[in-house]
């Protein structure tokens, strides 16, 4: 049974109330205290998480000057984290696709929709000599794909030689151009388990990026069979999170988990727990005291036979 919000902190009261009317020698200090001021979503995933936990704790919603948890947590700087996940997860991709780039004498193309034209752009002025295309969605993507990958002019070519002979069957394969070194996929997932599809049919042997954004609005980790192949920064934790324990939305359970590494964190500082090494699930690096943490995000390879099984 899944108890409301109200039902959870009503009860809660409660039991605050009658150990503060009825002191005791034997009562035990919570090892969590926390005063947040954040969405009635959040205070959901927060209570049911440390209910969960089996923790003692002590909560409080209403302090005005306590800390302001904002309802974006994926795009959101949480306590103790130096960046968002989002942030985080392009910085990633940034390294491994513009620093790291294997064929200096290749072009980066970087597929957006009109949602992420600003994020575009910033790119395009660190990195002008790289390739832009907007995807526009009242338009047939798979001619738009055509032309930004140049598929049209191999198949104009493989026309012309046809018509040369009518009696010679030419076998034929569209051609792509050949200065592109990778492509850097930034857009959602409705449009993007469509245009992924197409580019992969006539562009095999380059390697596609994408940060999480491109899967959130999914509701099963099998749908990424659109995805196969592309790189993307996100931990074996969350993943066995998101497999495990399906939402309504992939991105519900990333925000489970990102909720659930602020309250670990917090425990950890409130208890001086920075012994235990603990690794928060979102991230690959230890919680240190008087340290910011870093994520240090790897790239998995989407893989929907290997997550399943």
């Amino acid at each position: 049974m899944k108890f409301s919000i109200t039902f959870i902190l009503s009860s809660f009261i409660i039991f605050i109330s009658s150990c503060s009317m009825s002191p005791r020698q034997d009562f035990i200090k919570p090892n969590l205290n926390l005063n947040i001021q954040t969405s009635d979503k959040n205070k959901d995933i927060i209570i049911q998480s440390l209910l969960k936990d089996g923790a003692l704790f002590s909560i409080n919603f209403s302090e005005k000057d306590s800390y302001f948890l904002e309802d974006d947590i994926i795009n959101s700087k949480l306590k103790y984290f130096c960046n968002s996940l989002i942030e985080e997860e392009r910085k990633v991709l940034e390294r491994n696709i513009y620093k790291n780039k294997k064929h200096l004498d290749k072009k980066v193309l970087v597929v957006f929709t009109e949602d992420f034209k600003d994020f575009a752009a910033n790119l395009k002025n660190k990195y002008p000599q790289e390739k832009y295309s907007l995807i526009i969605k009242s338009k047939n993507f798979d001619s738009q794909i055509r032309q930004i990958l140049d598929v049209d002019s191999s198949i104009g070519k493989y026309n012309e030689l046809n018509e040369l002979d009518a009696y010679i069957d030419i076998s034929h394969s569209p051609r792509i151009r050949n200065d592109i070194a990778s492509i850097y996929f930034v857009t959602n997932y409705d449009i993007g388990k469509t245009i992924v599809p197409i580019f992969r049919s006539y562009a095999i042997d380059i390697d596609y990026y994408s940060s999480t954004i491109i899967f959130h609005e999914t509701n099963s980790i099998k749908k990424l069979v659109d995805f196969e192949n592309t790189f993307v920064p996100i931990t074996e934790r969350m993943l066995e999170n998101i497999s495990n324990k399906q939402s309504s939305k992939i991105k519900d359970e990333i925000e489970n988990t990102l909720l659930k590494d602020f309250l670990t964190a917090e425990k950890i500082y409130q208890n001086n727990l920075f012994r235990k090494n603990i690794v928060p699930d979102s991230g690959n690096e230890k919680i240190r005291r008087n340290s910011c943490i870093e994520r240090n995000l790897d790239l998995w390879e989407v893989s929907t036979s290997r997550i399943t099984n």
